[in-house]
């Protein structure tokens, strides 16, 4: 290769690393705050959210752009100490109503030295009811960790740190509803539900260690964006790696392990809820 030619894959090198860069997420471009007024603060030129809860309020975001299937990810780093009573979530829905569709996160807060419990469900037409709840193999509030929601037409998978937790396939062949018609946007939220997230609602959310505090960064939603006019995807998405993602080999072994290791709750399991399987 010619110095000239040498010069020009350079430029086009550096234009390309600053094209990335500058797609990659930030919240003043990608998101609305919804609910929480100032206990919800977008900091670092728009790289971190943090989402606050107090005795009035708590607070939460949601996406700008509405997607039919996608890659969602976010950094996210938990409330430390005593969070008992709270809920932070990192979830998709449609708009509310009797068949909305909905793929959850939400990190049930915990008494001082007891583990975070991560409850996953997932809504089809409205109907709930497919619970799994994990504990987690880290403390997630020293540090940032990414989660993950990742939604085909084959199959829901939920993963932490890239590892996956939960798949949730489409049997609609079955008689099991997926989701596939409605277009969802990503939510946010930090609130009070010590009715029931902590320990069944034994144990109640303590005010005096208020404001309670999540930090979100990194948020990523790689997926077919619909128009305000329907449910169809707005662009090429040009064979994006999730659109057809399963588990590998490596990825079933890593599966097999979470829930093997780490899972509390399995709703199939649950026959007392389920007794007619």
């Amino acid at each position: 290769m010619s110095f000239s030619n040498c010069a020009r894959a350079l430029r086009l090198s550096i234009f390309m690393t600053f094209l990335l860069a500058a797609m990659a997420g930030n919240f003043f471009q990608d998101v609305d705050i919804n609910f929480g007024g100032p206990r919800a603060q977008i900091l670092d030129g728009g790289q971190v959210l943090t989402l606050s809860l107090d005795n009035s309020s708590g607070s939460g975001f949601q996406s700008k752009n509405e997607c039919l299937y996608g890659r969602f990810d976010v950094k996210l780093k938990l409330i430390p100490n005593n969070s008992a009573g709270t809920v932070t979530t990192f979830y998709l829905s449609s708009p509310a109503g009797p068949a909305h569709d909905e793929i959850d996160f939400e990190f049930l807060g915990n008494a001082s030295g007891q583990p975070y419990t991560v409850h996953t469900n997932i809504y089809a037409q409205g109907k709930g009811d497919r619970e799994q709840q994990f504990r987690l193999w880290f403390d997630p509030t020293s540090a940032y960790h990414t989660y993950t929601i990742l939604w085909n037409p084959l199959r829901i998978i939920f993963l932490v740190d890239n590892i996956p937790i939960r798949v949730f396939n489409n049997y609609e062949a079955n008689g099991v509803p997926f989701l596939k018609n409605q277009a969802m946007r990503v939510y946010a939220s930090l609130w009070n539900a010590d009715d029931w997230a902590t320990q069944g609602g034994r144990v109640k959310t303590d005010w005096t260690k208020a404001p309670f505090t999540a930090s979100y960064r990194n948020y990523n939603a790689n997926g077919c964006v619909v128009s305000a006019s329907g449910n169809s995807c707005n662009g090429v998405l040009n064979n994006q790696p999730w659109q057809t993602q399963g588990l590998d080999a490596n990825g079933r072994n890593r599966i097999r392990w979470v829930q093997e290791s780490y899972m509390i709750y399995n709703y199939c399991a649950d026959g007392k809820r389920f007794p007619q399987g």
